[in-house]
C-alpha cells in the first residue's frame, strides 16, 4: 500500500451498552480508533421495500494492517464524511500489509 493513497480519515465505532436513568439498557456507538484510509466507492442503489424507497451506498476502506485495525469486524461500524457505515466484511491485503473493509450505509 502506498502512503499517498491513504488520504482520508475514518473512525472505527464499537457498540457499548450502558444503563439509562430508568434502569434500561441503551446501546451507543463509541469511537475506538481513527486511522488514515483509502476510500473506494463500490456502488449505490435504490430498492423498493414495503412501499418505501431505500437508497444505500457501499464503499471499500483500505487501511494499513495493525493489531488495533485487525480487531474490527462486522459487529462494528466505520464513520466517514459524516455517515456511519455497517461493516459487511474484512479481508487481509498481502501478508499483514493492509486490511480492506467493505461497508454499506443508508443514503438519506
Amino acid at each position: 500500500m502506498e502512503a499517498g493513497t491513504l488520504d482520508r480519515r475514518i473512525t472505527f465505532l464499537r457498540a457499548v451498552e450502558s444503563s439509562d436513568a430508568l434502569g434500561g439498557v441503551v446501546q451507543d456507538w463509541m469511537p475506538q480508533a481513527t486511522v488514515w484510509a483509502a476510500v473506494l466507492p463500490i456502488s449505490d442503489g435504490e430498492r423498493w421495500r414495503a412501499g418505501e424507497v431505500g437508497a444505500s451506498v457501499t464503499m471499500r476502506f483500505q487501511v494499513r494492517w495493525s493489531p488495533q485495525a485487525a480487531d474490527f469486524g462486522p459487529l462494528d461500524r466505520i464513520e466517514f464524511d459524516g455517515r456511519s457505515y455497517d461493516i459487511a466484511g474484512v479481508k487481509e491485503i498481502g501478508r499483514r500489509e493492509g486490511l480492506e473493509f467493505t461497508a454499506s450505509a443508508r443514503a438519506e
